[in-house]
């Protein structure tokens, strides 16, 4: 089955996974900048498009953070054989997933916009960009599942590398396309959704090739066809309410986009522009969460239940003391930053101030995230999608209508809403580890390694 399954260190595991996510966020940030140079209205069309965009690829989520694992459970349980059958049903599942999702954005591109209130100013650049790359989900779905199946087999390197070729094959394409270089056609915002589109293909055909060599995983055609329906049940109860949760946060935001929408274009412009600099904090809290679930995994399918316990504590840890410095550049030369954007004075000024909340927001981030992902991985999923349900609807949603519209404090009092919720999410899921009720999870799914174990013979 695997040529080499890795168990490495917290390291080892998140400093390639930061890479690789803080390509992906450059790749943003890229796109943002060039598309700058159009209007700052682009950038607000640019940004709203996008949401749906990341909506889809949080619907692979729920086979790709599944499989993911499943399969440290089976590797930490020597169950090979487990492991190889999660892979080939996790790449079908997610591929038939990907070309439904892609149809279904290509045929509703306008009645989707208009459901952020988007302004009608704003459709011509929205709309091509959307259809477009809308209509290659399909390929980031199979992306999404074979990244997360090398991340679980310690090949998190890999995944990094082929992120970096992708980003500069977009990087190139933009400038190309969007100016005209080489005496290609200046296509403007068509021109950029090309150009991701076709770093999609790449990233595809490259992440296919290192699979198979990676982890000697060969699908015939019938594994596209015929879904073990078991295997797929047993993704499907870790990644549902797992990608649940994630879904439900996006849709709590995309809801908060709208009421942002609601107080005008520049509003939107600064959310953009300020979310991209804050999400290359943001890639630390990811990574470590992702890093210490990997390691988790592997504990629970060995049956390593108190190192399993240890090893969140130390990520915490270590994880707040890193993001707590990577946050404090934005929050002292936000201004700075923002002003790669734009030269509206009043943009600046703002976005400046939301990088300083910052340094309230993504402490309790990463304290939020690495809890998710560590209850995730012991197989105690439904704990934070119930919980994630009643705070983001019962508190971020409402608060932020609340402060930001109502109340009249504008962009500021939605993102002190956002502090409110990840710090009371946090907090309730620490009280969870601590009281170990994630313990019975944690056996049931070791016990799932050992029954697979014994119908293969072993």
């Amino acid at each position: 089955m695997s040529k080499s399954v890795v168990r490495p260190t917290l390291l080892a595991l998140a400093i390639p996974i930061f890479i690789e996510n803080a390509l992906h966020v450059l790749t943003s940030t890229i796109d943002t900048y060039m598309v700058s140079t159009i209007s700052d209205g682009a950038v607000a069309a640019l940004g709203v498009a996008h949401q749906f965009v990341v909506l889809g690829v949080m619907i692979f989520g729920f086979v790709g953070i599944g499989s993911s694992v499943v399969v440290t459970h089976s590797l930490g349980g020597k169950d090979r054989r487990g492991a190889q059958e999660t892979v080939a049903t996790a790449i079908s599942v997610n591929l038939w997933l990907g070309i439904l999702i892609s149809l279904f954005i290509s045929l509703n591109v306008e009645r989707l916009l208009g459901l952020m209130t988007l302004p009608p100013e704003l459709y011509q650049y929205a709309v091509p960009y959307l259809s477009i790359v809308g209509a290659t989900l399909w390929l980031e779905a199979h992306n999404v599942a074979v990244g997360a199946i090398l991340r679980a087999h310690g090949h998190a390197t890999d995944a990094m590398w082929v992120t970096l070729v992708q980003n500069g094959l977009n990087a190139f394409g933009n400038w190309v396309l969007l100016f005209g270089m080489f005496g290609a056609p200046q296509m403007g915002i068509v021109g950029v959704a090309l150009a991701t589109a076709g770093s999609r293909v790449a990233a595809a055909i490259i992440l296919w090739i290192l699979m198979r060599r990676r982890t000697g995983v060969h699908l015939p055609i019938r594994a596209f066809i015929r879904v073990p329906a078991k295997r797929l049940k047993r993704i499907l109860s870790i990644g549902a309410p797992s990608a649940g949760e994630h879904l439900c946060w996006w849709l709590a935001f995309m809801t908060i986009t709208s009421f942002t929408a609601r107080l005008g274009a520049t509003e939107l412009a600064i959310q953009n522009y300020t979310m991209s600099v804050m999400h290359f904090v943001f890639t630390f809290s990811f990574a470590f969460a992702l890093a210490n679930e990997i390691l988790l995994g592997h504990h629970v399918g060995a049956g390593e239940f108190d190192a399993a316990y240890r090893r969140l504590l130390k990520t915490l840890k270590v994880g707040i003391v890193v993001v707590a410095v990577a946050v404090l550049p934005g929050a002292i030369w936000g201004g700075w930053f923002i002003s790669w954007f734009t030269d509206d004075a009043a943009i600046i000024t703002m976005g400046a101030f939301l990088l300083k909340l910052a340094l309230l927001i993504e402490p309790g981030r990463l304290f939020n995230m690495t809890m998710v992902c560590g209850l995730r991985a012991t197989g105690d999923v439904r704990f934070p999608l119930k919980l994630g349900i009643i705070a983001m609807w019962g508190l971020w949603v409402p608060l932020s209508w609340l402060l930001g519209l109502t109340l009249g404090y504008g962009l500021p009092g939605i993102w002190a809403a956002m502090i409110i919720d990840e710090t009371f999410r946090g907090f309730l899921m620490f009280r969870r580890w601590r009281r170990r009720d994630w313990l019975p999870h944690a056996q049931r799914s070791r016990d799932g390694v050992t029954a697979s174990l014994a119908e293969s013979g072993h």
